[in-house]
């Protein structure tokens, strides 16, 4: 294998959007996605091409990167490489699902293009080979075992070419999609910020290395480490909105919500001028939960029209659906507003875990208006679809439904007057929160089940208990608007008791 130059192409492209990337006539701004260089054994002519879609592949802009390698394609024919990123452009290694199933047979052809074309180095085979893993056997082989396998080859390929930037980066990826959100150690966000952060420091224009250092570092334990990431990552690759709303997670984490935001208006506007639904709507949900927690429920409810203005929204795709029905929860859920929230409509159309969340509402909008009766025939679907997602082998939202069961189940409970079965209820389930941690597609639960716990041990009147969860849950969420007023509510109950 021929030794790798460390020389890095500005990716600048007289661009106004994604769909006139091709444009030479174009007088918009400068297209900025960073610098990357993955030398490939394909014609020279198309080198900058490939990097600007390994660029637009590490920020997350899957479609443009797909045609960007498109591109390649048909201006080197025997560029295997130009399959591969088609290929991996269809991995969406972060997001649920990272493969949607109506697209593996589409990959699977490039992969299997790349393959018979043959790569044109040592190098480059190890990268074919290794997504080839994921696709390989796709309808009986389960997608965690794929994905081992990937990362598995991906360690061996970064092994063998420790100076190779991309490598490295590709395999610290592989290795943040396979952590269990189980491990509270976070073992492999770790290992994935070792390679990532010496990197960070020799190559500062890099798109990939700080949003993965945003993701290793999105949870409670670490995310004062990734401020430096989030205040780099949206100046280097600042036409790509997801670069422009990953900073949020890490401000979210930290509870900067002017910071938040700020990021999320701009990823908002980006998106749409763009006309990426799923991304617009990704940063809406993040800016709906900054508003709450910031108090300014006026923009809040404005985001909430906006919302209802906008064309039919596709249900079918998980990241719309996903945020579309969350955004309504979250702001009539997070005010208390409990007869709203029991009016919520479910999605049709949508996955099983976004249905639940409406579900979920409505029961809480229930049993908190003394409806509880009512709110137990929500808990029977939710039941259903807690048993749906493990019969289909999801079982990371088949536990976060069963936390929502509990949760309703709780407030039922209360508005039974059965106080003990309802704070041993809600308990269950914010242990059971707490020990897993969340996924990219969400800034957080709703309203977090030892918040819920705290308030409820208020309306049992024992404020110094709900005083300690509610301090609780501001030690791993900062800044969240309803604990705060929880704990100085407590706070001042205690002192007049």
């Amino acid at each position: 294998m021929s030794h790798l130059r460390r020389v890095f192409l500005t990716l600048l492209f007289i661009v106004p959007a994604w769909v006139a990337a091709q444009e030479a006539h174009s007088h918009g701004a400068p297209e900025k996605l960073g610098e990357t260089s993955f030398p490939t054994s394909c014609r020279p002519t198309v080198q900058r091409q490939f990097d600007r879609g390994v660029a637009l592949l590490h920020s997350f802009a899957y479609d443009a990167a797909e045609n960007a390698f498109r591109d390649v394609a048909e201006q080197d024919p025997r560029c295997a490489m130009a399959h591969w990123g088609m290929a991996i452009a269809y991995f969406h290694q972060l997001w649920d699902p990272p493969i949607v199933p109506t697209t593996i047979s589409i990959a699977q052809k490039e992969i299997q293009r790349a393959q018979q074309i043959g790569a044109g180095s040592e190098r480059e085979r190890q990268f074919i080979q290794a997504l080839g893993l994921m696709y390989q056997d796709a309808a009986t082989v389960p997608y965690r075992t794929r994905a081992l396998n990937y990362e598995h080859a991906m360690s061996d390929l970064a092994s063998e070419n420790r100076k190779d930037v991309e490598a490295q980066v590709f395999y610290a990826l592989a290795l943040l999609a396979n952590a269990s959100p189980a491990d509270k150690t976070h073992a492999k966000q770790k290992q994935a910020a070792d390679l990532l952060e010496p990197l960070d420091r020799a190559y500062p224009q890099h798109p990939g290395i700080p949003h993965y250092l945003i993701h290793a570092y999105d949870n409670a334990e670490l995310a004062s480490r990734g401020l430096p990431a989030a205040r780099a990552y949206s100046h280097i690759a600042s036409s790509a909105p997801h670069a422009l709303h990953m900073p949020s997670h890490i401000f979210t984490r930290l509870g900067l919500w002017e910071d938040s935001i700020t990021s999320n208006l701009a990823a908002r506007d980006a998106a749409h001028q763009q006309g990426d639904t799923g991304e617009e709507l990704h940063a809406v949900d993040y800016l709906m939960y900054a508003y709450l927690q910031s108090g300014r429920d006026k923009e809040a409810a404005q985001i909430l029209q906006q919302l209802k203005s906008m064309p039919t929204l596709n249900e079918g795709d998980v990241k719309i659906a996903y945020a579309s029905t969350e955004i309504p929860v979250r702001y009539a859920v997070e005010r208390g507003q409990w007869a709203d929230a029991a009016g919520i409509v479910p999605p049709t159309g949508a996955a099983l875990h976004v249905v639940a969340i409406a579900v979920w509402a409505r029961g809480l909008g229930l049993a908190r208006t003394g409806r509880a009766a009512e709110a137990r025939t929500e808990v029977e679907r939710l039941h259903q679809i807690e048993a749906q997602l493990r019969t289909s082998g999801n079982d990371y939202w088949a536990i976060q439904v069963g936390i929502l069961t509990r949760e309703v189940l709780a407030w039922s409970a209360q508005a039974d007057r059965k106080p003990e079965e309802a704070a041993a209820l809600l308990r269950a389930a914010a242990d059971e929160e707490d020990a897993i941690e969340k996924l990219p597609v969400t800034p957080g639960p709703i309203v977090p089940a030892r918040e819920q716990l705290g308030y409820l041990l208020l309306e049992q009147k024992q404020p110094g208990l709900a005083q300690k969860e509610f301090e609780t849950v501001l030690v791993s969420s900062p800044g969240r608007r309803g604990a705060l007023q929880g704990a100085a509510h407590a706070a001042e109950l205690s002192r007049q008791k």
